[in-house]
């Protein structure tokens, strides 16, 4: 069989090329080319990229990336992906390195996704972006944190929110700088989608099929407690991916922190059809999706191993998340976090004056504040989105300069 330069050399031979220049025409057309016989072979159900929706603010595009790996590549360069390595999964401040973070649980997510995806030939650039950017607005101190700003933001307006996904949205979409002075990574519709509609954390959903027909307006302004299913069948494996990247992972630190022991947090049956450690459960899983939705417009598992992973989930709820350490534990972040947003809606009355207070913490929050890319949103939401932004590590000791005595 012929070589696809072998088809068009001559075509692309009279390109004159210019090696001295990182964008030029004969680069964009030959690798133009190799995509999209590439991507002639996906899946039907697959996102192709010259189907894209596009971004926002239109952009020429790149000789060599597809617009799905110029939204990775942003993701993962960006400072809010880096400060995930310092935040909450499921255990605080643990001693132990073993114990999993939030950006491993993004690696996590990942992997899983890739395999899925690949398996059932889908747009794997789209799977890496979402999944590597579906946490990226998480705040400090795990769901204990997201729950603990609702809380806040809801106390001073209860028309406002916080909810990690769409706020992860709202760090790529807004707060992120791309470039000095230039804040928003301007990503394509499918991969803010995906995003902001990822959600793990809905128990019953046996099956995903595809939300096409999605508005803008549905993905920028989701509405609280929104579980619209994403718009790809790509988004659609992420949100599988990521119950699968905690449930058994949760079940493995909790035991290493002596949480529970042994296997009988869940039944005898739902232990022998998922396994009773993380590998078996994500092979199980994992190889359940494939063999379910291939050659279909849908992601869903056999319902017997769906009825066995809520089971985990569920048993991982009373007897993990609901642990009294864990429980205690959560009432120290909800007082660390409720103080340190008071002391910053203190300071909104008075910025200047903020600005140029002795406590670092004080000040560092002033600056922020005063250099906010969305200059009209309401103080409170800029309050929540500088203490979102903050590490566990941080958030420690911001707390610590602004209550020592």
């Amino acid at each position: 069989m012929d070589s696809l330069f072998d088809i068009f050399g001559d075509a692309l031979g009279n390109v004159s090329y210019q090696p001295h220049l990182i964008d030029n025409y004969k680069d964009l057309k030959e690798i133009e080319l190799i995509r999209n016989e590439r991507e002639k072979s996906l899946s039907p159900y697959a996102m192709r990229t010259d189907k894209s929706r596009g971004r926002r603010i239109p952009e020429d595009p790149c000789s060599i990336r597809s617009p799905y790996e110029r939204d990775l590549g942003r993701i993962i360069f960006s400072q809010s992906f880096r400060r995930l390595r310092h935040k909450t999964q499921v255990f605080f401040n643990p001693m132990n390195d073993h114990i999993c973070s939030r950006i491993e649980h993004v690696i996590y997510v990942n992997y899983i996704s890739t395999i899925i995806g690949r398996a059932l030939n889908l747009n794997i650039d789209l799977i890496q972006a979402i999944a590597l950017g579906h946490d990226i607005g998480h705040s400090p101190y795990g769901h204990t944190g997201e729950r603990v700003l609702n809380q806040c933001i809801k106390s001073v307006d209860p028309s406002l929110y916080f909810e990690h996904e769409v706020h992860s949205l709202r760090v790529l979409d807004v707060l992120e700088e791309h470039r000095p002075g230039e804040y928003g990574l301007n990503l394509t519709f499918e991969v803010r989608d995906g995003i902001v509609a990822h959600c793990g954390e809905t128990y019953d959903e046996f099956s995903l099929t595809p939300y096409r027909d999605k508005t803008e307006a549905e993905v920028s302004n989701k509405p609280e407690k929104d579980r619209t299913r994403p718009c790809t069948l790509e988004g659609c494996v992420v949100r599988f991916a990521d119950k699968i990247a905690y449930v058994g992972r949760d079940i493995e630190d909790a035991r290493r922190a002596g949480i529970i022991g042994g296997n009988d947090h869940v039944s005898v049956e739902a232990a022998k059809r998922l396994g009773t450690t993380n590998s078996e459960i994500i092979n199980i899983l994992v190889g359940d999706i494939v063999h379910s939705s291939l050659n279909r417009d849908e992601i869903c598992m056999s319902r017997e191993n769906f009825e066995a992973m809520n089971e985990y989930l569920n048993a991982n709820l009373n007897q993990i998340y609901l642990a009294p350490k864990i429980v205690t534990y959560e009432n120290m972040v909800k007082l660390q976090i409720e103080a340190i947003f008071n002391a910053f809606m203190e300071c909104v009355d008075d910025i200047e004056k903020a600005r140029a207070s002795s406590n670092e913490a004080i000040s560092s929050f002033a600056k922020f504040y005063m250099k906010h890319p969305e200059p009209d949103c309401p103080p409170v939401r800029k309050v929540v989105d500088y203490i979102a932004g903050m590490t566990d590590t941080y958030a420690n000791s911001c707390f610590d300069e602004l209550y020592r005595v």
